[in-house]
């Protein structure tokens, strides 16, 4: 019986592929283009990674940047802001712009915001003290949440006490009512918390270095009458320029009359800015014991006569002068006659 052939049976001729020399193997396994298909997935992983660490490192960068030039700005809950460190070039009592700005922070907001340095918990007030005030005030006069926050510009920690300083004198010379007794407490002050400063001249010139010198100086006065009177001022800030020159010219010329002028203010504790000056024109008007007894020995002299042959010769004598006039050309006299024969009247005076 012969063999069927089976309709599906093909033969075919075993041929070689055909592939080019030097042509890679283009088919590969379940696992090698697994494997593949991961280290694709790794590398593209790796270089957004690489690109989003170069793009935090840039903002940390400019984060940091902007930190120290102070212009990182938040809005900072009014009860984490002190204002300890900085001695505030203030009126005592509460300033009465302050209604104005007030008015305009509820028109209009507030335009320039205040200036703090981080601590450790909270932010200390370094430039604002004003504009945090009115804040304080509208907030505790209203409620309103917009008031509980004050937009501040941030700086740097660890800023020396003279840049600090500097800072907020800078901005308040541009303010008009700041005054010389004002800016001379400020001084004082600054110098109290900074040991370096080895006098109170020195801590005028650094903190008003933007002033001219005439102002410079007039604050270097105010600052020697607040010391010389003790603190016993209550009101340095309301004292006018040309008054408070004076009466350090007069506690400087008789220091006697310093002692005066403190128990003179120690009777009225408590004054009004009115009654303050009232007391310092008081005191001014007085005259002192020594320029009473230069008035006396001013009037007080001696005038006699004297018969000479060339005429008759006048004399004169009062404090600290001594006078002889006579119808004579003494200028054609030799200086050394004329020496000695002044030393034989001052030898013969005491005598």
């Amino acid at each position: 019986m012969s063999k069927k052939r089976r309709v599906f049976d093909i033969d075919f001729e075993d041929v070689e592929p055909s592939v080019p020399a030097g042509t890679p193997e283009t088919r590969r396994g379940p696992m090698a283009a697994a494997i593949a298909e991961n280290a694709d997935a790794l590398a593209a992983r790796q270089s957004a990674e690489a690109a989003i660490r170069a793009e935090n490192d840039a903002l940390a960068h400019e984060h940091v940047r902007l930190k120290k030039a102070g212009l990182i700005t938040d809005l900072i809950p009014l009860d984490l802001i002190k204002s300890e460190k900085l001695t505030r070039d203030r009126v005592s009592g509460r300033d009465e712009e302050i209604d104005e700005l007030k008015s305009s922070i509820r028109d209009i907001g507030l335009s320039n915001p205040i200036r703090v340095e981080k601590l450790e918990q909270g932010y200390e007030l370094i430039q604002g003290y004003r504009r945090l005030t009115a804040f304080r005030e509208l907030y505790e006069e209203t409620g309103d949440p917009a008031y509980a926050a004050i937009p501040s510009g941030i700086n740097a920690s660890g800023e020396q006490i003279q840049q600090l300083y500097r800072r907020m004198v800078d901005e308040n010379l541009v303010r008009r009512a700041v005054s010389f007794g004002e800016m001379a407490v400020l001084a004082i002050a600054y110098r109290s918390e900074d040991p370096t400063v080895e006098s109170y001249d020195r801590a005028v010139e650094l903190l008003f270095a933007s002033s001219g010198r005439q102002r410079r100086s007039y604050i270097k006065s105010f600052v020697r009458l607040i010391q010389q009177v003790g603190g016993q001022l209550e009101h340095p800030e309301a004292l006018p320029r040309a008054q408070g020159l004076s009466l350090l010219k007069r506690i400087e010329e008789d220091p006697a009359q310093c002692d005066v002028f403190k128990q003179m203010l120690s009777k009225q504790a408590g004054r009004t800015v009115e009654q303050e000056q009232s007391l310092i024109q008081q005191f001014l008007s007085l005259k002192s014991a020594s320029k009473q007894k230069s008035e006396a020995q001013k009037t007080a002299k001696t005038t006699f006569r004297m018969i000479r042959p060339e005429g008759t010769a006048k004399c004169t004598a009062a404090d600290g002068r001594i006078e002889l006039q006579l119808d004579r050309d003494f200028s054609g006299l030799e200086r050394k006659r004329l020496e000695a024969a002044a030393r034989a009247f001052f030898d013969t005076l005491d005598g």
